[in-house]
């Protein structure tokens, strides 16, 4: 799902994306952990991307429609410097 994600993000024009994937985490499905005897496929994933709000806003439904109930959308305002001095 987050390659399908981060393809979709790409096309819709965002600026960036990157993928983490966590070894352990918990939510309403219970705790899911990497398990040296069992292939763990159901590990947690972070999908980071940046861009102005208009952009994420535009993006968003189609976000929705692919989670579900299956994760969540967090957003938060920042900034982004790029190798400029600020004060």
């Amino acid at each position: 799902m987050y390659k399908h994600i981060v393809k979709i993000l790409k096309r819709e024009g965002i600026s960036g994306a990157t993928v983490y994937k966590g070894i352990c985490g918990y939510g309403v499905r219970g705790i899911a952990e990497v398990d040296i005897f069992r292939l763990s496929i159901n590990l947690p994933v972070i999908i980071e991307c940046i861009d102005i709000e208009e952009n994420i806003n535009k993006v968003l439904p189609k976000l929705y429609e692919i989670i579900k109930d299956n994760g969540l959308i967090v957003i938060t305002d920042g900034y982004v410097y790029k190798g400029e001095t600020h004060e």
